[in-house]
Formats: structure tokens, C-alpha cells, sequence
């Protein structure tokens, strides 16, 4: 036998089975479940954030429609005017905290324990003794003293420093109660 007989013998070359892409390997399910793990997870803290937003405006947009009415009263009646402004500010705080914290933490609050609380669980650097007084016992009393204009600020500074800095809190809370 010669060369050209042994070639003849040799079969063709065949060529292999082209790659398919479907189905995928398992490492590309693997990495196909963790990103829909967490695009789903940036939409949930995306949309959790937003409606913190939108209900912190919210509150805040109550506060400031109470202190408008209290601006808007004219000098004959201040003194109505302020003790009504304090009870209205101490209902949106009280609201606010009950959003944030279990109902019977913050329901039975009142006086000194509810001024405690304000310094405790939010940014109360603005709260001076004369506000302190007043959020404790204003609407107790027949006349009360204190800066409006502070009680909106430290309002605002307080529901702000409630939801943008405690989402988390927030969510492990609504997490309880349902």
C-alpha cells in the first residue's frame, strides 16, 4: 500500500455542532436571577423612597398651612392664635411620630415625656426651653410665649431628619404592623 491508498482511506473531516446559544449555561441563569434580585430591590427601595418623599411633604406642607393660618391672624387674637398654632404643630409632630413608631410608644405621650421624645428620636437641635415649655404644656394654659417662626423650623428640621434619615426604621415598622 502506498501513500496515495492509505489517504484514500481516511474519512472527510467533519466539522462540530455549532454552539447554541439557548439553552443558556447554568452560570448565565445563576447571574440572570441575581440581577433580577436586584433591579427588583433597587425598585422597591426606589419606590419606598419616593412615597417617603411624598408624605414627608406632605406633613411638612400641613405644618407650614399651620403656621400661615397663625401668620395670617390678626393682632386682636394672638394669643388664640398661638395657643391654637401650638396645638395644631403637637398634632402634625404626634402624627408624624406615630408613622414612625409603634402606636402605643408614642399615643400616651404628653408633657415633658413627649419633649423627651422629640429630643430623642429626631434632630431637635433647634428646640430651646421656651419651645421645650411650650410643646410640653402649651395647650394646657391659658397663655403661652414662645417663637413661632423657631417652632416651624425645628417642625420642618424634626419630620425631615424622621424620614430621610430613618427609612429603614420606617420600613421594619410598617413590616410589624402588617
Amino acid at each position: 500500500m502506498d501513500n496515495e491508498e492509505l489517504l484514500e482511506q481516511l474519512a472527510d473531516i467533519h466539522l462540530p455542532i455549532e454552539i447554541s446559544y439557548w439553552p443558556p449555561a447554568p452560570g448565565w441563569w445563576i447571574l440572570a436571577l441575581f440581577l433580577l434580585l436586584a433591579i427588583s430591590y433597587l425598585v422597591r427601595a426606589f419606590m419606598t423612597r419616593r412615597h417617603l418623599q411624598k408624605i414627608c411633604r406632605a406633613a411638612l406642607a400641613e405644618l407650614d398651612k399651620c403656621y400661615d393660618k397663625f401668620a395670617a391672624a390678626s393682632s386682636l387674637e394672638v394669643n388664640d392664635s398661638k395657643m391654637r398654632y401650638i396645638n395644631e404643630v403637637n398634632s402634625v409632630l404626634k402624627r408624624v411620630a406615630m408613622v414612625h413608631y409603634s402606636h402605643s410608644e408614642v399615643a400616651g405621650l404628653g408633657g415633658r415625656g413627649w419633649v423627651d421624645f422629640i429630643k430623642e428620636k429626631g434632630d431637635s437641635s433647634l428646640l430651646n426651653p421656651e419651645i421645650a415649655e411650650a410643646l410640653s404644656f402649651g395647650r394646657f394654659q391659658t397663655q403661652c410665649e414662645f417663637d413661632a417662626e423657631a417652632l416651624n423650623k425645628l417642625g420642618h428640621s424634626w419630620i425631615n431628619s424622621l424620614y430621610l434619615t430613618n427609612n429603614r426604621q420606617l420600613s421594619t415598622s410598617q413590616e410589624k404592623t402588617n
